[in-house]
């Protein structure tokens, strides 16, 4: 069953001052790319509560964040040509507009949001089958390729007819 790739990003907190510290994404094929990233001199924003959700600390950040540009070129290197799909598309696109931005590198794929995929009977199986699907993986670590891979698989898991 052909499903699209899907991309999560975590971020510094919520609103127009955060910024992205991580983006993950799997591909179509299944290849999975997760990156910290180091964040431009101008990001200064940090929640703690965010912190406390993603579990990324800006130590972990310093010592494990790879540039900016490096990330975009890796990003586009596996997206090109293709749409990504995301399930908060309105936080996502922000924060990847502003790694590629900042990074001064063009996007070269789209994204959308998830919601494009789904009929109405989908969306209202959504929740419950991510759910499933996450207790199934059982990933260990909050991660953005991980939340990535449970939107690929709930899709997937949903277009089979699989699930409550």
């Amino acid at each position: 069953m052909d499903v699209p790739a899907f991309i999560d990003l975590e971020a510094s907190g919520l609103g127009g001052r955060s910024h992205p510290i991580e983006v993950g994404l799997v591909t179509a094929n299944g290849q999975a790319y997760c990156s910290l990233l180091t964040p431009d001199p101008g990001w200064t924003h940090w929640d703690a509560r965010a912190e406390s959700v993603h579990g990324i600390t800006q130590p972990i950040l310093a010592a494990h964040g790879k540039p900016l540009p490096e990330v975009a070129a890796n990003v586009n290197a596996l997206l090109e040509g293709t749409t990504a799909y995301s399930d908060a598309w309105g936080n996502d696109y922000a924060w990847l507009c502003k790694l590629f931005d900042a990074a001064e590198v063009p996007m070269r794929f789209r994204v959308e949001s998830l919601r494009k995929l789904l009929t109405d009977a989908e969306a209202g199986r959504w929740a419950e089958v991510k759910a499933q699907v996450a207790a199934e993986l059982n990933f260990t670590r909050h991660r953005a390729s991980n939340d990535a891979r449970i939107l690929q698989q709930t899709l997937a898991r949903i277009r089979r007819g699989v699930g409550p």
